[in-house]
């Protein structure tokens, strides 16, 4: 099914992930093992502490080919442990 997502996005093209979780000395490691797994490259996280230092914020860009491509790296994201969002 086509979607407006489909028209805005020209395959494969740079795709910004940002995992907002618990803080974590290990989150930024296991986003780009998952990012690995599903689309290879070399990565380099940008991570930022929330004010308080509770969460913290990984941001990634990522080539990817399809919009199912997005929808997976969302999905398997979202299922790490302390994450609370993906953006």
């Amino acid at each position: 099914m086509q979607t407006k997502f489909d028209e805005l996005l020209e395959f494969p093209c740079a795709f910004p992930f940002k995992v907002l979780g618990l803080k974590s000395d290990t989150l930024a490691d296991r986003v780009v093992a998952v990012l690995q797994l599903h689309c290879p490259g070399d990565y380099t996280p940008s991570v930022k502490p929330s004010s308080k230092g509770t969460y913290v914020s990984v941001g990634v860009n990522c080539t990817v080919h399809s919009k199912q491509q997005i929808e997976t790296l969302y999905t398997e994201l979202a299922k790490l442990e302390g994450v609370k969002g993906v953006l």
